[in-house]
């Protein structure tokens, strides 16, 4: 089974300061993938010095989106390119996440959650944490910011929904509560109107896993959850990386389109497949 490309909307550029490539780069790499659509979507700018380190700068951004739109218009003819951005959801950043969304005309802005409080806990240089933390609660603790991420209304796109297991930890499928987690969850991204992103990038990680878990993916799928895809690209070698495998995962729980987005409007578009 061979699917027709449909938008990849998550990849980044070196201005995260953990990836490579000029988005010349990555949208040529699209091309020679046989895309027809991709969006770009660094790390955002965030207060306060927050995750200064694994994200840009807001005086980096004007050079980003000036990037992008050269970029975009260069290639027209060959390739749609959106203009997007990947938000952290922080407590008490909202504001400010809201104020930078507003003030530019964005394809879609992807939420995503890489922090409990203060522990990065997908920062392999973090990983030590894990030990002090009962990997259930973990879970749950995860789960309800991905919730109050999505009940904010402030994001189009879910990121990667149970990033919480890339480095393998993972917690026991009968737990209620993290049972209980997942579908709060899954009912906040319904009543958002988001799409769930399935992505392509745990399957590079030590979990060896897309994001998220085909128990997760199922349920989504009989909510009629939109999902959209990602690669979570931070170099262009990996632009559309396991997008075949994403795609099949949705068809065989029954999903028949994938999300694409412009001016932060949602249009789906069938999977077509030989």
């Amino acid at each position: 089974m061979k699917f027709n490309p449909v938008p990849d909307y998550h990849m980044h550029t070196p201005r995260c300061n953990h990836a490579t490539g000029s988005i010349r780069e990555y949208a040529d790499a699209a091309i020679q993938c046989g895309l027809k659509e991709i969006g770009m979507s660094d790390h955002s700018p965030m207060p306060g010095g927050f995750d200064k380190a694994w994200r840009m700068n807001k005086s980096e951004l004007p050079s980003y989106l000036h990037e992008i739109e050269i970029t975009r218009d260069a290639l027209a003819d060959q390739l749609t390119i959106r203009v997007g951005l990947e938000a952290d959801y922080h407590p008490g950043t909202e504001a400010y996440v809201e104020e930078m969304i507003t003030g530019y005309k964005w394809d879609y802005v992807i939420g995503s959650v890489h922090y409990i409080k203060d522990w990065g806990f997908d920062n392999p240089d973090c990983i030590q944490i894990w030990d002090t933390w009962k990997i259930e609660d973990a879970y749950c603790a995860y789960f309800e910011l991905v919730t109050q991420s999505a009940q904010t209304g402030l994001f189009d796109i879910i990121g990667h929904p149970d990033l919480i297991k890339k480095f393998g930890h993972r917690a026991d499928p009968n737990d209620k509560r993290v049972q209980s987690s997942e579908e709060s969850m899954l009912q906040a991204v319904l009543s958002s109107g988001a799409a769930l992103e399935i992505s392509s990038a745990g399957l590079r990680k030590p979990v060896s896993e897309m994001y998220p878990h085909e128990r997760i993916i199922k349920r989504a799928a009989a909510l009629g959850i939109p999902f959209s895809y990602g690669s979570d690209a931070h170099s262009p070698t990996e632009v559309g990386h396991g997008m075949d495998a994403c795609l099949k995962t949705l068809v065989s729980f029954g999903v028949k389109e994938i999300a694409s987005f412009k001016e932060r409007k949602m249009t789906m578009l069938p999977l077509n497949y030989a």
